[in-house]
């Protein structure tokens, strides 16, 4: 590994993704505990283009007397993991007076012995948010733990169980039971938190509980590769190993952040620190506390990115929105007149400027809520449209929906070979009898076809945002794109039950 890495503080090596190996790299979790993987996009240095200097926000004098008020709520949380006995291998056969017998036998008792069940222990960082004994911490602190004893700020350990836990978003809920009312934090509002504002953070780094440091929100919104909600607040302030579950304050006291995760070489702080926003964490806990697990919203639908040249092909303008790729056939989305093509850029008056920001802002959308979504449909008059959707359940195992395709004569077209679909056809590639679409049989090298990414064994569902059935029927709307002087088409294709679009250039 190179010298800077993205690493987990865990005391086992973390399998890291393809992307983050090459570039050498790795993310820290911040407690002792369980890797966490992720993939950083460092923030650029801000660059004045002009005008006059905005206003620095001064420097406070001091955080003491906000430290002192606010760590009697932060405490440390100890988890102890039990290590089961291993398995030993069976005693070998040996013919009788075999000098193997006695060796086999001494090694096996020596392992027995050395094969006893062990502890281990991780710290971590946690905050108090009732005063009954509700405790937040993050998942991967307790994940696995047979015990786990929360400890205040005096010393007093307190034997906790978990309400609940939810891995996506890397949140736990525990509860002790005091003899007294304990000190709470309050949330606060994440969102009207600026890159630049000062932040206190506040845990149990390497075990040292009751350590204070401050910083600035370095960058908001990112993403980490952590999970599927990501959209993490970045800080300078320092954070370590142990330091996970631990809050975020800004300087009213409130808790803006659950901090999770670092950017390091070595597991020490460098200045670049992840935290899981207010506003996102206080959905789930409150959900863990009422429900025992998380209850997300659910669309129904497949979605990927609108990149410039989609955008260009159905007329949206500029990138954004997420861009519907297929609709569950059970889901909520499938009554509401959503279409595949379509690219939703408002959702409950929410814009979403990312295709990243829909699964977020649905799941953390209440169930059963009608909503209203903004969406543009392409074609060749692209025009806004306002649907409603009534909001359900993301099921533990969603299923998603399979776009189907039939074949009888090929074509060559664009540099591809074209065809309907048949029975062979329907068996060669694997694909459900009742499919429908046009089938690539082939696929020249530089022809359009290549340029677009279309692959052998791809079926092509629509030229979008109309239907083909037949290799002439996507003849006759490719020259119908070209007779409209389009560049470009944008075209529905399945490729392993999966699918998606791609801009298929004609010209």
């Amino acid at each position: 590994m190179n010298n800077m890495e993205l690493q987990s503080p865990s005391r086992t090596p973390c399998v890291t993704s393809q992307a983050a190996l090459s570039r050498g790299k790795t993310v820290y979790h911040l407690s002792g505990a369980i890797s966490l993987i992720a993939i950083l996009v460092l923030a650029l240095p801000a660059l004045h283009l002009g005008g006059a200097p905005a206003q620095a926000r001064p420097a406070p004098q001091g955080f003491a007397d906000l430290a002192e008020r606010l760590l009697p709520a932060v405490v440390n949380i100890s988890a102890t993991q039990v290590n089961k006995k291993r398995r030993l291998p069976e005693m070998p056969q040996f013919p009788p007076g075999s000098p193997f017998e006695e060796f086999f036998r001494d090694f096996l008792d020596r392992n027995q012995r050395d094969s006893k069940p062990r502890k281990s222990s991780s710290l971590g960082s946690g905050f108090i948010i009732d005063p009954s004994g509700y405790v937040v911490t993050n998942n991967h602190v307790i994940e696995d733990a047979e015990e786990i004893t929360v400890i205040l700020q005096d010393d007093t350990n307190l034997k906790a169980k978990i309400i609940g836990r939810d891995k996506k978003t890397d949140l736990a809920l525990l509860k002790v039971n005091p003899k007294k009312p304990l000190p709470a934090l309050k949330w606060g509002d994440s969102t009207k938190s600026r890159v630049g504002d000062w932040v206190l953070a506040i845990g149990n780094p390497f075990g040292l509980g009751g350590t204070v440091t401050a910083g600035i929100i370095s960058a908001s919104k990112r993403d980490i590769n952590s999970g599927p909600y990501d959209s993490y607040l970045q800080t300078d302030a320092s954070i370590n190993r142990g330091n996970s579950g631990g809050p975020m304050f800004n300087l009213d006291g409130s808790v803006i952040g659950v901090n999770t995760a670092i950017y390091s070489p070595s597991g020490g702080s460098i200045g670049i620190g992840f935290a899981i926003p207010a506003v996102q964490a206080r959905v789930v806990i409150e959900q863990l506390r009422k429900f025992g697990r998380t209850r997300r919203g659910w669309l129904g639908v497949r979605i990927q990115t609108v990149t410039k040249q989609i955008a260009e092909s159905i007329g949206l303008g500029k990138p954004r929105g997420a861009l519907i790729a297929g609709i569950n056939e059970k889901g909520p989305a499938k009554e509401s007149g959503l279409k595949a093509g379509d690219v939703i850029v408002a959702f409950d008056g929410k814009p979403v400027d990312e295709m990243r920001d829909l699964p977020r802002i649905v799941a953390e959308t209440p169930i059963d809520k009608t909503v209203k979504l903004k969406v543009w449909r392409g074609g060749n008059s692209g025009k806004n449209l306002n649907l409603a959707v009534k909001i359900g359940e993301l099921p533990e195992d969603v299923k998603t929906a399979k776009a189907t395709i039939d074949n009888k004569s090929a074509v060559e077209f664009l540099g591809m070979t074209l065809t309907e679909l048949n029975e062979p056809l329907r068996r060669r590639y694997r694909l459900d009898s009742r499919a429908k679409g046009v089938l690539v049989l082939d696929v020249k090298e530089g022809s359009a076809g290549k340029k677009g990414g279309l692959q052998v064994g791809d079926l092509i569902l629509e030229v979008s945002p109309d239907k083909v059935l037949t290799p002439k029927e996507f003849k006759a709307r490719i020259y119908q794109a070209r007779k409209a002087k389009r560049k470009t088409v944008l075209l529905l294709t399945e490729r392993k039950k999966v699918s998606q679009f791609i801009v298929l250039p004609v010209i």
